[in-house]
């Protein structure tokens, strides 16, 4: 079941109200490097912190929450790298009903076993040859299961909005000159232009990818959902989603002013960064936007801007290469 209709700005505010007491109010704090480096005023939203280590547990709460399971015995199915398919896990087991999860094979094992422990039905698929759309469209066709996608649902994209909410609260709407987010599907760069129309401010709203997967950059210049390149691979396993989400750009195309990019080499050192200067452990996709800035400090010259780190899981070899690199 998708719900096609375009969210709200009050929508967000709406999502904001279901999860007060239920998702963490995640910490925002300064940078004194990346500042220094910018000669600006940078800040870091610390999603990697947030219940099931990434955003998506918003969107996902937001979303299932306002179902009524009994019309869904089967449960909830999602499609997901990773992140959204642990918070569809974790809130359907708080809501008593069960997950069904479509993961790729590539999956980091930490995502998937994460699932998996909240009770989750695990199914995976190899990525260059599936589409986890099929998989999970020919799943659903064998029961009475709602389908929560990652960013083509209202409720998902207005959840994801709350994280930009919190940040423009906090630091005064007309005081941000950029927010930064990373990018997958789009749906977490969507809520932040609902939460940012939502409060009058005039704050941009800027992606980040990795640099072989930058379909929304290029989408956002064509006007048209561009396809990545095939062959193509990146240590940002929760951005290669091979095309924009068709309902969150339908609200970037107008609401996103610019698209960076960052190499995988700079979002190791954002991710070394991030530990080294908060001691948090940040995911590789979670880092793009901090690694687009370490990439080009100019873009942030002079201005007030706000990184969201988008999620922390990671799996342990990696967690322990960007540990001992810091050392």
């Amino acid at each position: 079941m998708l719900d096609l209709q375009l969210p709200s700005p009050s929508e967000v505010q709406a999502a904001a109200d279901r999860l007060r007491g239920i998702a963490r109010p995640t910490p925002l704090l300064r940078s004194e490097r990346l500042s220094a480096l910018c000669d600006g005023d940078i800040y870091v939203k610390l999603e990697s912190l947030q219940r099931t280590g990434a955003f998506k547990f918003r969107g996902a709460f937001n979303c299932v929450s306002r179902l009524d399971m009994a019309e869904f015995p089967d449960g909830v199915l999602a499609y997901s790298t990773g992140n959204h398919g642990q918070a569809i896990a974790t809130v359907a087991m708080m809501l008593g009903t069960q997950a069904t999860v479509v993961m790729p094979t590539d999956a980091p094992s930490i995502k998937v076993e994460k699932a998996r422990q909240q009770g989750a039905r695990i199914v995976q698929y190899d990525r260059t040859r599936e589409r986890r759309e099929e998989i999970a469209e020919k799943i659903g066709r064998t029961g009475r299961y709602v389908t929560i996608p990652p960013g083509d649902h209202r409720h998902v994209i207005a959840g994801q909005g709350t994280v930009a909410l919190e940040i423009l609260i906090e630091l005064g709407s007309r005081r941000v000159d950029a927010l930064v987010v990373p990018c997958g599907g789009g749906g977490l760069a969507a809520g932040t232009c609902l939460a940012r129309d939502l409060v009058c401010s005039s704050s941009e709203v800027w992606v980040a990818e990795p640099i072989d997967f930058d379909d929304t950059r290029r989408s956002l210049t064509s006007g048209n959902r561009e396809l990545n390149p095939t062959g193509k691979t990146s240590i940002c396993d929760a951005l290669l989603a091979p095309t924009p989400a068709g309902l969150p750009f339908e609200i970037n195309r107008g609401g996103v002013a610019r698209g960076l990019v960052s190499d995988d080499a700079h979002v190791l050192k954002a991710m070394q960064l991030l530990f080294e200067e908060f001691r948090v452990v940040v995911e590789p996709g979670g880092a793009v936007a901090v690694g687009a800035i370490l990439s080009d400090p100019t873009a942030l010259r002079g201005k007030v801007a706000a990184l969201v780190a988008s999620g922390g899981n990671v799996d342990s070899g990696l967690c322990d290469e960007i540990i001992r690199a810091a050392r």
